[in-house]
């Protein structure tokens, strides 16, 4: 397994630990206003059913539920109960009565309903089987739904080999990150166009994939 790659177990025992201060660290890393801009490129419609694969403490829900309106779904999915928690009382907070939230490993999560939209939102890169999550999620899409993963990453060119091994050192010291996760390669072996923004001098990426007509997908039946 790759060192930046750590198994589930690992995984839980770290959130359970950050659960508390995650806003804090997204307060002091995260570029201003990425996560509207991710939610945004889902392109969400009233009616839509939409999954986010490691929604954490819920950051994104209020703004998924207003996206897809009291006919829509929203799906949370996180494998730390302690994260999920918290989404939940967000959730409660808000008054979200289209979102439902499930404790899973994003691996084997199936949608109970079609899928319009998928989004990975500074989840992809912890996830210990991260290409088999994409993998799914990929085929639980319906053809033109859209896929969008939001995460950090290593920078090109000289920026990103002097900071890489701080990076590294960071990430597995917080959220357990992989820099080199990559997704937007993947999504081309399974066929997909790929659009790319980079953000914060390419420390963090929007990646967006479309599911073309007549791509394999699983359908979980008719949409109501």
């Amino acid at each position: 397994m790759n060192q930046l790659q750590p198994d589930l177990e690992i995984v839980r025992q770290r959130y359970r630990h950050i659960a508390r201060i995650y806003p804090i660290l997204e307060l002091l890393w995260l570029p201003p206003g990425i996560r509207r801009e991710a939610v945004d490129s889902l392109t969400l419609r009233p009616g839509d059913h939409v999954v986010e694969l490691g929604c954490g403490t819920g950051r994104n829900l209020l703004m998924l539920s207003e996206a897809v309106a009291s006919a829509g779904r929203v799906v949370g999915v996180d494998l730390s109960p302690e994260m999920l928690d918290r989404a939940r009382r967000r959730a409660r907070g808000l008054r979200l009565q289209n979102v439902s939230l499930y404790l899973a490993d994003a691996a084997t999560f199936r949608s109970p309903e079609p899928v319009d939209a998928v989004l990975f939102s500074l989840s992809y890169s912890v996830m210990p089987n991260r290409l088999e999550a994409l993998r799914l999620a990929w085929e639980q899409l319906r053809s033109g739904g859209r896929l969008v993963v939001m995460d950090g990453k290593s920078p090109e060119g000289l920026i990103g080999k002097v900071s890489r091994s701080l990076i590294s050192w960071l990430s597995q010291r917080t959220v357990l990150g992989d820099p080199d996760s990559r997704p937007w390669e993947s999504l081309i072996d399974l066929g997909a166009e790929v659009e790319i923004r980079d953000r914060l001098a390419g420390f963090y990426f929007i990646c967006r994939s479309v599911k073309r007509t007549g791509q394999f997908h699983i359908d979980a039946g008719p949409k109501s």
